[in-house]
């Protein structure tokens, strides 16, 4: 059952990040675009705006796709998981714990998916299952 977990957390976390990445890069399902989502993260201090913004976004796109084939896992979940962390210390962390304050909850659970993956590995249902 443990591979059938691990399949479930990397499915889960891929295409949510992977239609992040989508949002951010191309402006699908609603999303910004990357120009305006670099006017975001320069409103937060991130300076190159626009290099910052496409490093975030593909690598929300990228990871993503990863984790939902199972090839390079523990390397992609230690990107998102740094990528989360950074969205929570420059946007969340501020507001509190929970979600209906704009706080850190969501950003919580999704680095504790991250680190799961990280030490689990891509387990058995994956592309390299190593």
């Amino acid at each position: 059952m443990l591979n059938w977990g691990i399949l479930v957390l990397r499915l889960g976390l891929g295409i949510m990040f992977m239609a992040h990445g989508l949002q951010k890069s191309f402006g699908l399902f609603g999303g910004p675009g990357i120009k305006a989502f670099s006017g975001m993260l320069s409103g937060l201090g991130f300076t190159p705006a626009i290099f910052w913004a496409y490093i975030a976004a593909y690598t929300e796109l990228l990871g993503g796709l990863l984790l939902i084939i199972g090839l390079q896992v523990r390397p992609a979940a230690t990107l998102l998981l740094i990528l989360i962390v950074t969205a929570a210390i420059k946007v969340h962390i501020g507001k509190g714990f929970f979600l209906s304050n704009g706080g850190f909850e969501y950003t919580f659970i999704i680095a504790a998916i991250c680190l799961s993956l990280i030490l689990l590995g891509p387990g058995k249902f994956s592309i390299f299952n190593k």
